[in-house]
This record gives C-alpha cells, structure tokens and sequence, in this order.
C-alpha cells in the first residue's frame, strides 16, 4: 500500500512541476515581452544563448549535444545568430574545423537585462508570499536543480 501511496505521491508531484514551472516561465516572458524594448529571440535561440553564456567557449558540436539538435542544424542556427550579432564564433587554434562560441557584448548586456527584469518579477511575487512559502521555496531549489540533472544531464 505504501508503494501506491508513494507512486501517487510522486505522479502529482510531477503533474504539479510540470505544470507550474512552464506558466512561471510563460508568466516572466509575457512580462519581459511587455517591459523590455528589444524583441525577444525564438526559444531555440534564447537556449542557445544561455547555454553559451555559462559555457563560454563551448563548441558547436557539443552546444548541438547539449540542446539535443542534429549538429547540422546547431550549425545553421549558430550562422543566423551570428549574422544576427548575437553570438560569434572563433575557429579552434588546433584543430580548424572546429569553432568555438561566446555571446557578443551587446548580447550580454541584454541578457543581463533581461535577468534583472526576470529576478525584480520573481522578488516581487515572492515579497507577496508569507516566510513559511519563501522558505519552501528556497529550500526545493536544491532539489530542482537536481531533478534538472536527472532529466538531462548534459544541460547542466
């Protein structure tokens, strides 16, 4: 009985992440959508620009890895933004078929940005929570990040 009890458990545990953390998501981009004075870049393009933010320098091949693209449309992708000036790319020293990626300057700036606007929406709705909700809240990041890992571990 335990066993049900606990697979329940983790079924609407599940079914609650996964419907809150996409509305959370979708809340903070309306947000940003609204506030921001640059239009936001495609999904597939703001993944990659996160994900060459933390990994600067990271290569294409491994950037298609790690957002589980085809190499060839990682490739395409990373031409479009750098014509768009969002990202640019430095041949590899050693091995010239290989490119490495870093954001522009400009680039940074705007996602820096935008996180600020994303952490000032957060930090007013969680000024709106009592201490006992912000606790749990801190407290499961943790674990979040965790499960994050779990799910992919090549994201993170």
């Amino acid at each position: 009985m335990a066993d049900s009890s606990e697979g329940a458990d983790l079924r609407e545990t599940a079914s609650g992440l996964i419907r809150v953390l996409p509305a959370l998501n979708r809340s903070l981009d309306r947000r940003a959508d609204r506030d921001f004075p640059f239009p936001k870049p495609p999904e597939v393009q703001m993944a990659m620009l996160s994900l060459v933010e933390a990994r600067e320098g990271i290569t294409v091949r491994a950037a298609a890895d790690a957002l589980l693209m085809r190499p060839s449309n990682a490739s395409t992708l990373v031409s479009q933004m750098v014509k768009g000036g969002l990202l640019r790319r430095e041949q590899d020293a050693l091995d010239k078929r290989v490119w490495h990626l870093y954001v522009t300057e400009e680039t940074r700036i705007r996602l820096r940005d935008v996180d600020g606007l994303y952490c000032g929406y957060v930090i007013a709705g969680l000024s709106a929570l009592d201490e006992d909700e912000r606790t749990a809240l801190a407290g499961a990041l943790p674990a979040l990040r965790s499960l994050a890992r779990h799910i992919h571990p090549n994201l993170h």
